[in-house]
């Protein structure tokens, strides 16, 4: 998607009047304002998630299922997706309708991503930047994982780039969403651990035009061995 100087003026409105609702004691939601530059900037769909909660002592789903298998991290199944294109005032009345809800990426669509350990993640950024190569947004979660945002097709195409790198496969250490996948996306909390953040935003340069995964793969495997991945 091409951004546009109207919309990188209305970003910057955008950002002004939270900081003038700050001031007035009338602070614009943060997940609102994200929702904005995503749909509105970077050219992302953003789907609205179910939240985790706590009660009687344990962390479980608003979406209210008993044995939800990803309590605060999918879609919610009667809240329409904010689609990608959407203007910055149209996305900011669409997720009013939807107080509270958990800000979600789908995958697959304007990027896959390719998930890590979180020291792996940090270490391959640092050398991955200071080899030159392009690097997308790139996103830290509360559960120890870092997310690179990558070209979509990464996921279908991992099977050969594991080939030609020489591995078969590899473990639960490294691994691709695609289609039919969801990110949660800063400032949203996962699963009631903490907030996801960026490590490295997205930019007018990188979001739309996301690194292909075989830039990024032989860095993030040999890492992905020697580092000890952090467990959840």
């Amino acid at each position: 998607m091409g951004f546009t100087i109207g919309g990188i003026r209305e970003l910057r409105e955008l950002r002004q009047t939270a900081r003038r609702g700050r001031r007035l004691g009338r602070p614009q939601s943060p997940v609102s304002t994200a929702v904005a530059e995503y749909t509105g900037l970077w050219g992302w769909a953003v789907a609205p998630g179910a939240r985790a909660v706590r009660d009687a002592g344990r962390t479980v789903c608003s979406c209210g299922a008993p044995t939800c298998p990803e309590p605060g991290a999918h879609p919610l199944a009667a809240a329409p997706e904010v689609p990608a294109g959407t203007t910055l005032g149209e996305a900011g009345r669409a997720w009013s309708d939807v107080p509270g809800a958990a800000l979600l990426l789908p995958t697959g669509r304007s990027f896959d991503v390719v998930d890590v350990p979180e020291d792996v993640g940090r270490r391959a950024l640092v050398r991955l930047e200071r080899m030159g190569l392009p690097v997308g947004p790139v996103a830290v979660a509360p559960h120890g994982r870092t997310w690179f945002l990558v070209a979509p097709g990464a996921a279908a195409e991992l099977p050969g780039l594991l080939s030609r790198t020489g591995c078969d496969a590899v473990g639960p250490d490294l691994r691709c969403l695609g289609p039919g996948a969801y990110i949660t996306a800063p400032p949203s909390d996962l699963g009631g651990l903490g907030p996801v953040r960026w490590l490295r935003p997205p930019t007018l340069e990188a979001a739309g035009r996301p690194p292909e995964a075989r830039l990024l793969l032989g860095t993030l495997l040999r890492l992905t061995r020697r580092v000890p991945a952090a467990r959840p």
